[in-house]
């Protein structure tokens, strides 16, 4: 939704043009998450006396900027060389702030971007990830005690709310009033999802983060050498020690921390993270402890340990190509491979093959015995779950249903406690998905994640769930995460299914098409020219139809969902027992028709979907198996494209490629930005 970004220094020299590139490259990190305006906020003045005097402490410099990063990095420098700033200007210690915007609340402007700011003179200083529900009540409120607002945001009301605490506090004679006091009494008042670091004036060189909903992570790189060879890593007094040389980051997400440190800590939701004195304070807001009287409340620290960052920094660049979406297209055999690493059991002369998932084992039992299975998503993760929907009714014998997260909430639909709630997700992190997850807990249901983000909240917040471990994903568009959450969920159901004694060869038959897989993608990749030509002849075109049926009608709205987001054509996917009830009446000369007819119970079907097609004079492209031209193509009149065959289950994974390629070059050749779709951002985490 949105990305922030912070970074701390501590007791080491960082000169001034050193933290901005600091900054300004955490945002190049985070900008999938969102890019229609982004901001800085810097201090002004060198604060690093230990005994600093806040009320002579110069405001915080802020920046902000419609557009992208470079669109801030140009305007910041414009603005530098426009003053006496010195970038040359060393800080022993310094706190920056940084976000980058996914408009949600008015229109991307410099006066909505953030960081948000109190007052005239900054006071207090915020970024925000995420949605405050009950802002116009708190801004009312605001209002009427003499605030006045410049921007259309949420975002807002909560740097003054927190000047209003804070005056509020020392009004009341409370001079000692701590910036964690201010922070825990602020988020006691809202209400919503959100992930938030404050800045401000009154506690130079501090930072402090929260989060609720929103994803936030702390990055700590200690820089003495015997700091980090006289302590374990796992000591949980690592975050307190105070006096080391270190830097201290804050990230929505990991991507902009790796090429930093790989020493981590995922906030928890409720928690407050202090940065004071090179050292972490955690401390447990209580939303019933709030102001007692006249003081505001003193909770509790926590201790929690750092944990180890799986990821390279080579994930997170391009590498040879040019976008990140096309880098992950082409990834596709090697994350599939990882994926599977270590859950396919080959089996032998006398022990059959089988599927091993570590996070699953205790609950395969339950989930057997469950009334049905429920999987729910958004986009792209529920077109996986779609596509994997046949194989596990098949396997496990147990009723399948799917639900649109955003559509199960406003329903209210019956989940009930003897049913599994299978939740997909990408990022770990969606909203809605969030959401429809805390309805099925309340209603008594077992709840599975599926998720490539490990310590997400759906990975905490389920009973129990399988990683995917397709590596990150970068581009807005998914690409490798969806065929890896296919792969994920027919390995859960070979697991479900494991005790049958029917189904042991049918089972068998798809654990051998699961280690033959990565070599089918690699050989549709090969496609690639191909699918480049296609894109040239479509490029002008204004819509797209994508008929699929059985387990491609799931790649038919996935093939036409990415068309879509990215090439910003119109494309639809429709189900191709549906095309007489209504779609056929679009069929003509001039729209271009995309069949997916490779071999499998449906082909004989979509055979005669190709002859109605053909008998409107539609302008047919059919996907079909190698060596099944002949028999798809009427006269010669359509153009094929040939793919390798898998196991009919697996199928959709090969079958997605070239329709992703075709997107991919799509966007490109009619100019739009591959990456960074318009209107779209990579982890939708509000509603």
């Amino acid at each position: 939704m949105c990305g922030i970004f912070a970074y701390l220094n501590f007791n080491v020299s960082r000169e001034r043009r050193y933290i901005l590139e600091v900054l300004f490259n955490g945002l190049r990190r985070l900008e999938y998450r969102g890019y229609d305006s982004a901001g800085i906020s810097i201090d002004s003045c060198n604060c690093s006396g230990l005994d600093v005097n806040p009320q002579i402490v110069t405001p915080p410099l802020v920046f902000r900027q419609e557009g992208n990063i470079e669109s801030l990095v140009k305007s910041v420098y414009n603005e530098v060389d426009a003053t006496d700033l010195n970038l040359e200007e060393s800080f022993s210690i310094h706190a920056g702030i940084a976000h980058t915007r996914w408009a949600t609340h008015g229109e991307p402007a410099p006066r909505n971007s953030h960081p948000q700011t109190s007052d005239a003179g900054n006071e207090f200083v915020v970024v925000h990830n995420g949605v405050v529900t009950n802002y116009e009540v708190l801004k009312e409120t605001l209002v009427r005690h003499g605030f006045t607002f410049e921007s259309e945001t949420d975002t807002e009301v909560i740097p003054k709310l927190a000047k209003f605490v804070f005056d509020k506090a020392n009004e009341e004679g409370d001079q000692s009033v701590t910036f964690s006091q201010v922070v825990l009494e602020v988020m006691r008042h809202l209400e919503g999802a959100y992930a938030l670091i404050f800045k401000s004036r009154h506690y130079p060189n501090e930072l402090i983060a929260c989060k609720r909903g929103s994803p936030l992570l702390l990055g700590v790189k200690e820089l003495a050498e015997e700091a980090s060879i006289g302590a374990s890593f796992n000591d949980t007094k690592f975050l307190s020690r105070n006096g080391q040389p270190k830097e201290l980051f804050l990230s929505s997400d990991a991507n902009a921390l790796v090429e930093h440190t790989k020493k981590v800590l995922v906030i928890e939701d409720g928690e407050v993270v202090h940065l004071k004195d090179g050292g972490v304070s955690i401390l447990k807001f209580d939303q019933a402890k709030g102001n007692r009287g006249r003081t505001l409340s003193r909770p509790a620290s926590v201790e929690r340990a750092l944990s180890i960052l799986e990821m390279e920094v080579e994930q997170i660049n391009k590498g040879k190509y040019e976008h990140y979406m096309q880098k992950e297209i082409h990834e596709q055999p090697e994350s599939l491979t990882t994926t599977m690493r270590g859950r396919l059991i080959r089996g032998g002369s006398c022990k059959a093959k089988s599927v091993l998932l570590g996070g699953l084992k205790d609950h395969l039992k339950t989930i057997r015995r469950s009334r049905r299975i429920v999987f729910i998503g958004c986009g792209t993760s529920y077109n996986a779950a779609l596509a994997s929907r046949p194989i596990l009714e098949e396997l496990s014998g147990i009723p399948v249903t799917m639900e649109i997260a955003s559509d199960l909430l406003d329903r209210q639909g019956p989940i009930y406690r003897e049913d599994t709630a299978v939740f997909v997700s990408q990022s770990g992190e969606t909203a809605d998905t969030l959401n429809a997850l805390e309805y099925a807990l309340e209603n008594g249901a077992l709840c599975v994640g599926i998720t490539n983000t490990v310590g997400s909240a759906i990975a905490r917040n389920t009973h129990c769930g399988v990683h995917i471990n397709a590596g990150a994903e970068i581009g807005v568009a998914s690409t490798k995460a969806y065929t890896s959450q296919i792969v994920v969920m027919a390995m859960l159901a070979l697991a479900i299914g494991g005790d049958s004694i029917t189904s042991e060869e049918r089972r068998e038959a798809v654990i051998d098409g699961l280690f033959d897989l990565p070599s089918k993608v690699k050989e549709v990749l090969k496609l690639d020219q191909e699918m480049k030509d296609l894109a040239k002849l479509l490029m002008a075109e204004q819509s797209l139809l994508v008929f699929g049926r059985g387990y491609n009608y799931a790649t038919a709205l996935e093939g036409a969902l990415k068309v879509k987001e990215v090439a910003l054509m119109h494309s639809e996917g429709i189900l191709a027992g549906e095309m007489k009830h209504g779609p056929l009446a679009l069929v003509d000369e001039t729209l271009p028709i995309f069949v997916i007819a490779t071999r499998d119970a449906c082909f004989s079907k979509q055979q005669s979907v190709i002859q109605q097609l053909h008998a409107r004079k539609g302008r047919l492209i059919v996907m079909c198996t190698k060596g099944d031209a002949a028999s798809v193509s009427v006269g010669g009149s359509c153009r094929v494209i040939e793919v390798p065959q898998a196991a009919d289950c697996l199928q959709p994974v090969v079958n997605i490629v070239p329709l992703q390629l075709l997107a991919y070059h799509l966007t490109v050749l009619r100019g739009h930005n591959v990456d960074q779709p318009r209107n779209l951002a990579k982890s939708v985490t509000t509603q």
